[in-house]
């Protein structure tokens, strides 16, 4: 029987090849979602805009997408079997962001608490 681990990575490994390849058919075609076709049209022209240095070397915006779209198509198969090396890195990033804003939150608390501590020393008592 396959070990548990060993089905959750090919069930990845298989969900982003299949999402590589779901995106880069919508980059190319209008057939599975014609808002997300002219969405991803509307993204590359801004794209486009944004790095001259493509215009310049000839390459607009529909021929940006395609090309990028043909590469997530060609390379959905084979960028399956890193996958889980993606998602587990992508885990890892996920984890380290959490643990960094708790820390920073009980520091921050921590010197709010010793603001409040100080003021409160600083008052006069009043009689």
């Amino acid at each position: 029987m396959a070990l548990p681990k060993t089905i959750t990575i090919v069930a990845l490994s298989m969900a982003l090849g299949l999402f590589f390849v779901f995106m880069g058919t919508i980059k190319l075609t209008p057939r599975l979602s014609k808002d997300a076709h002219s969405e991803m049209k509307r993204a590359y022209k801004s794209y486009a805009k944004a790095l001259p240095a493509l215009k310049k070397m000839g390459i607009s915006s529909v021929l940006l997408r395609k090309i990028i779209g043909s590469v997530e198509v060609a390379l959905g198969d084979p960028l399956k079997r890193y996958a889980h090396v993606l998602v587990f890195g992508i885990l890892l990033t996920c984890r380290l962001l959490i643990t960094r804003q708790t820390e920073e939150r009980a520091e921050s608390s921590e010197s709010r608490n010793g603001q409040a501590e100080a003021q409160e020393k600083n008052k006069v008592k009043v009689s």
